[in-house]
């Protein structure tokens, strides 16, 4: 058992027999009481979000996962398909587990896939990533006082808003957490 302190972004567990993927957590301490825990979790089996409240004290089941790299093959309507280089196994992930983490995906690319008991549950990715400008309008010179920004389409088909000077064939980088544009690195 651990502590629900324990229970950073990220991290896996079981409560009633059921596993959870730590979303958010917050650490909250009001006057003489004791502290809560609140924490929102994806349920690892249909996706869904809930929040839980926990008492300081409380302890929670460690969820053993095993992590893989694997390659991003393509998706369909419900699901993402990746498949084990060395094996060449094929996994499929529900889109409603992925969330909008599918689209950061670039087909070939590495994806590292978390594994309870054999079954692929969740997904990491890397803080942020390098995708190539598509499409670009041109941008619009003018009053500026405040940074502007326009639309671009990246090559995996993601839309973002991104500085006016950048321009098809531009390389940026995509912070994944907010989908926000980092810089151009060429």
């Amino acid at each position: 058992m651990i502590p629900v302190t324990e229970l950073k972004t990220g991290r896996f567990f079981k409560l009633d027999g059921q596993p959870y993927q730590v979303v958010e957590y917050k650490h909250t301490k009001l006057g003489r009481g004791t502290a809560n825990i609140k924490v929102k979790v994806r349920h690892l089996r249909t996706g869904s979000l809930s929040r839980k409240t926990f008492i300081s004290g409380a302890r929670v089941e460690p969820l053993e996962t095993e992590i893989k790299e694997l390659q991003y093959l393509y998706r369909d309507a419900h699901e993402a398909y990746f498949m084990d280089p060395r094996s060449f196994e094929q996994f499929s992930l529900p889109l409603s587990i992925l969330g909008s983490k599918v689209d950061f995906f670039q087909e070939g690319g590495k994806v590292k896939i978390f594994f309870c008991q054999s079954k692929p549950v969740s997904v990491e990715l890397p803080v942020s990533l390098t995708f190539r400008v598509k499409e670009s309008p041109p941008g619009v010179k003018g009053n500026s006082a405040t940074t502007s920004f326009k639309q671009v389409v990246l090559s995996n088909g993601l839309t973002v808003k991104a500085p006016l000077f950048i321009k098809k064939g531009d390389i940026i980088r995509i912070d994944t957490r907010t989908g926000d544009y980092i810089e151009r690195v060429k």
